[in-house]
């Protein structure tokens, strides 16, 4: 199932049509308001260049979020020159309603990816594949995800540096987090040591969310927990998710980094565009330039001073591979010439999440798509960007644990408890996004599929378990193996997860939640229930049957000093072994943070492009 803009207007026209004559004036001046206001951004958006020059300063592949940063702050220096290419097209209007994350992954702004069968993990999924969502589209997986700021606990920094990468500590760090912020929550703007409002992307809180967010506050409380700023000193606690957004529309990096630099000339992008190889002289083992595809015509354009790669935690991998650099033995199997043999695409790292932990409730409280998708929240959206529409998809809360010491208030967070006002029966696209087999949905969903109800994802943000990227071929355009190696560790990760089962599981049960009437939908898998539903084993064969990634895939370019036999780039991210060329995205994490990965890779790229700037000899301020 594949969907574009003009579907998604036709089906607006369809709700719209089916109302009264006389309400028709006011509900089309309000679309047409909407239409008007985001084509202004659309149109001032950075377009394909007429003209792509035969070499530039700096050529940056991907227009994701760590490529978009880069964008930017590279060309503030009037004498770069820039070139960035994107595989996928624009951003279009419609991917800025909030509402819509899910279904934004049935568009071609996603790459479609999907795992390798294993033996532990998305077992329930179709053909025992998960699906990872990532994005193709200028502003990358920013315009996909589902807009959770969170930064990460300070040791993820330290752990950093103290594992040979001097400067990436938390101290150092900060300054980068504040700089992309526009921290617009009042009460949380007042901490100037941890919180900026100068920064290109916004931070709000969603005008519109259910009651239920506010009985999962209080559930935490009556457990002992307190309501935080999980971007602030300490992680431990209960909060309201912090949310890149702007009025009630998605901020991605493209609308937060791109569109305020439209009349910059030093800036070209070339959109659709698929790089094909990195080109690197085998002699002098320098990148000297990139070849790519678009519309049919083969380019070949060179980098004065460097080539940086940001196309994210699979393709990163999967180009730098295809162009030489990568494990020797690899490469050989897919005759590839090796040019520097280096453990790229391993260390791979991700969030990952029991799916389907869900509660029904007695009232109305929850979302469900047949009351989002009503005339009076289509016209209050376009008209003011409020209500239901503006709500992300359900997901409004958030929590974090350190297992390890649960009494501590500043501990290290391995587990994080993700609220969302809903679950996989309140809206019909939730079963295909997650890639759920027919027959167990239906069997252990069907029966509440008109009920009202609440999720929690028990996500682990400390893995033990690593996975790896390999080529299928060495054709660009075929897609990569993704190992995903899920619970392939000595039983930490599903212990941490287990230990999230639990805890939502005595959160549904106090006051807040039992004002509700919630109770624990005890309908058993069907591969699971011969453990006996609710037992230990129980829910160690339910998170491997219906394992959901929190699409924070990470660390295949693994950042390292010179010693560490893993490591692909150096402290200043670039490739061991080749010069001009850097690799700036989520792949250089040492280790997966204690957070949702989009804030760390602004964090990234801020820092990168004040390395390559001092690296040419521009002054830092």
């Amino acid at each position: 199932m594949r969907c574009n803009f003009y579907i998604l207007i036709s089906m607006t026209y369809v709700i719209l049509s089916s109302h009264v004559m006389a309400q028709r004036g006011s509900i089309f001046e309000a679309v047409s308001g909407f239409i008007r206001d985001s084509q202004r951004v659309l149109n001032g958006e950075l377009p394909d260049s007429e003209e792509i020059l035969p070499d530039y300063d700096f050529i940056i592949i991907g227009a994701g979020t760590a490529g978009c940063v880069l964008a930017n702050r590279l060309t503030e220096v009037e004498d770069f020159k820039v070139l960035l290419i994107e595989a996928g097209g624009s951003e279009q209007m419609f991917m800025d309603i909030p509402v819509l994350t899910t279904m934004l992954q049935f568009t071609d702004a996603n790459w479609n990816y999907r795992t390798e069968p294993q033996e532990s993990g998305c077992i329930g999924m179709r053909a025992g594949r998960c699906a990872w969502p990532r994005g193709r589209v200028v502003g990358g997986s920013s315009v996909l995800h589902s807009m959770m700021h969170t930064r990460g606990n300070w040791r993820d920094y330290d752990r950093w540096a103290g594992n040979g990468n001097p400067g990436w500590d938390y101290k150092s760090v900060l300054r980068y987090f504040k700089k992309s912020e526009n921290m617009q929550i009042p009460k949380l703007a007042k901490n100037k040591k941890f919180h900026s409002t100068s920064g290109e992307m916004t931070l709000q809180y969603p005008s519109w969310r259910t009651p239920l967010s506010k009985a999962f506050l209080q559930a935490g409380i009556e457990t002992g927990g307190k309501v935080i700023d999980y971007n602030a000193e300490n992680q431990i606690g209960y909060s309201i998710i912090q949310f890149t957004m702007n009025n009630g529309t998605r901020m991605s990096a493209n609308r937060a980094f791109l569109y305020p630099i439209r009349d910059r000339k030093n800036l070209h992008i070339a959109k659709n565009a698929l790089v094909t190889r990195i080109l690197i002289d085998p002699w002098t083992k320098r990148a000297y330039g990139v070849k790519f595809n678009k519309d049919g015509k083969k380019y070949v354009i060179s980098a004065r001073r460097e080539v940086i790669l940001s196309a994210g935690a699979i393709n990163s991998p999967q180009i730098l591979m295809i162009s030489g650099i990568g494990p020797k033995e690899h490469l050989t199997e897919n005759n590839i010439t090796t040019i520097v043999d280096l453990p790229v695409g391993y260390n791979l790292q991700d969030h990952w999440a029991l799916g389907g932990l869900t509660f029904t409730i007695n009232s109305t409280d929850s979302i469900r798509s047949e009351r989002v998708a009503t005339l009076e929240n289509i016209i209050e959206y376009f008209s003011y960007h409020t209500g239901p529409l503006s709500a992300p998809s359900g997901t409004e809360a958030i929590a974090f644990f350190d297992t390890k010491n649960p009494h501590s208030d500043d501990g290290y967070p391995d587990l994080e408890l993700l609220f969302v006002a809903g679950s996989l029966v309140s809206q019909p696209t939730y079963k295909e996004a997650f890639s759920i087999d027919n027959n167990v949905y239906d069997k252990v969903y069907g029966p509440i599929k008109n009920k009202d109800t609440w999720m929690v994802f028990p996500m682990l943000l400390l893995p033990e378990s690593k996975g790896r990227i390999k080529l299928k071929n060495k054709n660009p355009h075929h897609k990569p193996l993704i190992y995903a190696n899920y619970f392939s560790d000595e039983g930490h990760d599903q212990k941490v997860i287990l230990k999230g089962i639990r805890k939502a599981i005595e959160l549904s049960k106090t006051k807040a939640f039992q004002k509700y009437n919630s109770k624990l939908h005890d309908i058993p898998l069907p591969n699971c229930a011969r453990h006996g539903f609710n037992s230990d084993k129980y829910w160690y064969c339910a998170m491997k049957t219906i394992t959901n990634t929190i699409y924070h895939h990470c660390c295949t370019n693994k950042m390292g000093p010179n010693k560490d036999p893993e490591a692909v780039v150096d402290p200043r991210l670039r490739v061991y072994g080749i010069q001009g060329l850097r690799v700036v995205d989520a792949s250089i994490m040492p280790h997966v943070p204690a957070a949702h990965t989009n804030a760390p890779t602004m964090m990234i790229s801020e820092k990168a492009a004040d390395m390559i700037k001092e690296d040419w000899g521009i002054p830092i301020y």
